[in-house]
């Protein structure tokens, strides 16, 4: 079974916010459901269940999309923007890919010097395969449980209270091998980058009124 269909396979809460953002993304666009599908490499009822936030996608498998529809991963993100403060309360619903999680960005859009999140891994829950970033570095911080991560092929097991630093172009996957619940905070630098959606549609409404 592929990827793609394995994840198809699992019961998830989806993709419930960047699902329907990558619709509108590759409608705007003016592609098929069928001609993304075979670009990224997964099917058509797949990609259909991701967009409607039915079911889970691995961070290679939404990068892949990502880049079929020549957009940002950041650009899919909603940011905790408190203007007038450098506090985040909680952080705001993260769906950057992955199984089995929970993710939080801790880090307002006007940030630029780094990018941090939170993950929240049931047992077995992780990337769901490897891929690498456009960053240069990233710190792990393990705050409860265990997290496995292979950097480049090397696995390196992190228990509570551990820490890494890895470069973000490194080909990595992580996954919770434990028995209980892990945690842990991310922080890469710089930000993810990120792109203005939908500019044609700003200009038209702007020239409207």
């Amino acid at each position: 079974m592929d990827n793609a269909a394995s994840e198809q396979s699992r019961s998830s809460s989806g993709m419930q916010l960047a699902g329907p953002r990558l619709r509108e993304i590759r409608q705007d666009r003016g592609l098929t459901l069928a001609a993304v599908a075979e670009s990224a490499g997964v099917t058509k009822g797949f990609l259909s269940l991701a967009e409607r936030g039915k079911t889970q996608v691995s961070v290679p498998n939404l990068l892949r999309i990502c880049e079929v529809l020549d957009v940002q991963l950041g650009s899919l993100f909603d940011y905790p923007d408190h203007p007038d403060e450098a506090v985040v309360h909680g952080g705001t619903a993260l769906e950057m890919g992955g199984e089995g999680l929970r993710e939080f960005l801790l880090t307002p859009s006007h940030e630029t010097r780094l990018q941090a999140m939170r993950t929240i891994l049931e047992p077995g829950g992780g990337s769901g395969g490897a891929y690498s970033l456009q960053a240069d570095s990233i710190f792990a911080l393990v705050i409860r449980g265990s997290l496995e991560l292979v950097v480049d092929g090397a696995p390196r097991h992190r228990q509570s209270g551990d820490s890494l630093t890895f470069p973000a172009r490194s080909t990595h996957e992580w996954s919770n091998p434990g028995p209980v619940d892990a945690e842990v905070v991310w922080v890469i630098t710089p930000p993810l980058p990120r792109q203005e959606l939908f500019p044609a549609r700003k200009k038209r409404g702007t020239a409207a009124g």
